[in-house]
């Protein structure tokens, strides 16, 4: 179970001022996600331009949640030191470099440099808004809040998909980077007049502590500890394949066109912008009636598991919908983040979310490349393409599965040792 939830500082937020911060953070976290998954709609360009593997398309794709993953232990602390605000502008400027590095690299090595660039830029994009809500907004208001930032993230992929098909044959994947860029630097001006100041937490508070003190209470919290693998395996493989191996299944397994697998995406990512949104409605009347995240993942996320299953027997019969099916039934992970929040008091809400986040992005990175070793080493072994896919998908199931027993273990232990 989780720990009591903690009395936030208010700082005083009216509705008007609140409603236009959400949406401050969420023009910059739209821009994030179209950054994170449009990797799957430019893969075939990519490939076909640099000469990838698949190995080499899930270690470029990957470098994203890779340099996502390395900032997040730091983040965390200067999170709770400085405030949202200041954080989150530096780490954007950072982000326009990468976009621009993007654009002008002429070899894998200089793709992979700027794409570990842009993950970086773009990592507090959803930590700072939650580090922010959870200091001003009630329980309740920022489980709805998460869910709509993740509805938000969801409309960026969507905009990653046909769009970009339309854009890049017209203007080219170099100039839709540029683009990207321009885009960046207004979100983090828009951010720079709407964010309030930040109020440091007192020195008597858990912020006080050392950096690597403060980690090493939170990896050890026993309730943190129960979500590790799932939020590595489960949440990381869910944005894997979002943002990369669905688009490469639906070209190479199912026989789609690239503006085909474009159109596919699109739907799928409007499943999830609607997903997302159902959850944000539903959150505070779950809340209400004590249904709180671990009872939902208990008894939601095998649906998961049944739909990966159905991915690796459906094989070459598995159209854009049956992804769209996969993303929905993983979507019951989004709701252990805001948990995580909640379960440490607001001084160090930004280090455990980041924490949290390290654990999520380092499954993302491990699951994109590890996939696509795996493709290639099953093909070296002489499966077909379709039969190499779904071999590594079956892997990735075993994990997941492994680490929702894991998960369900845990649960019993904790409900043991209170009792």
């Amino acid at each position: 179970m989780i720990d009591s939830v903690h009395p936030a500082p208010r700082t005083g937020l009216s509705k008007s001022l609140a409603v236009q911060v959400f949406l401050a953070f969420a023009a910059a976290y739209f821009l994030s996600a179209l950054v994170r998954a449009v990797t799957a709609t430019l893969s075939p360009a990519l490939s076909a331009e640099f000469g990838l593997s698949s190995g080499d398309l899930g270690l470029l794709a990957g470098g994203y949640f890779l340099g996502f993953a390395l900032t997040q232990l730091p983040l965390g602390f200067w999170l709770d030191s400085h405030g949202p605000k200041k954080v989150i502008l530096c780490f954007l400027s950072v982000a326009v470099v990468g976009c621009l590095a993007f654009s002008w690299a002429s070899s894998f090595s200089g793709l992979l440099a700027a794409r570990v660039l842009c993950g970086i830029g773009v990592s507090a994009c959803l930590m700072a808004p939650l580090t922010a809500y959870r200091r001003w907004f009630a329980p309740q208001t920022q489980l709805r809040a998460n869910s709509w930032m993740l509805m938000t993230g969801s409309l960026g992929m969507l905009a990653s998909t046909l769009p970009v098909q339309w854009f890049v044959p017209q203007w080219g994947w170099r100039a839709l980077f540029v683009l990207l860029a321009v885009a960046i630097a207004a979100a983090a001006a828009l951010l720079a007049w709407r964010l309030p100041a930040w109020e440091r937490a007192p020195a008597n508070t858990p912020e006080s502590a050392s950096l690597w003190q403060t980690y090493r209470h939170i990896f050890c919290h026993p309730y943190f500890v129960r979500h590790l693998p799932m939020g590595f395996f489960c949440y990381g493989g869910l944005l894997a394949m979002q943002t990369l191996w669905a688009g490469p299944w639906l070209v190479q397994v199912s026989g789609y066109s690239p503006a085909e697998a474009a159109a596919g995406l699109f739907w799928l990512n409007l499943c999830m912008l609607c997903t997302f949104f159902t959850w944000g409605s539903l959150n505070p009347w779950l809340a209400r009636q004590g249904l709180h995240a671990d009872w939902l993942i208990a008894r939601g996320f095998p649906l998961g598991l049944l739909v990966v299953a159905f991915i690796c027997w459906g094989g070459v019969q598995v159209q854009w919908w049956g992804w769209a099916l996969f993303c929905m039934a993983y979507s019951f992970m989004s709701l252990a983040q805001p948990a995580i929040g909640m379960a440490f008091p607001p001084a160090l809400a930004g280090r455990a979310l980041s924490a949290y986040n390290l654990v999520i992005f380092s499954g993302v990175f491990a699951v994109q490349w590890g996939i696509g070793l795996l493709i290639d080493l099953f093909k070296a072994q002489g499966l077909v393409t379709a039969q190499a896919f779904s071999a590594a998908m079956a892997v990735f199931g075993l994990c997941c599965a492994l680490s929702y027993a894991f998960y369900m273990v845990r649960g019993k232990i904790s409900q043991i040792s209170v009792a």
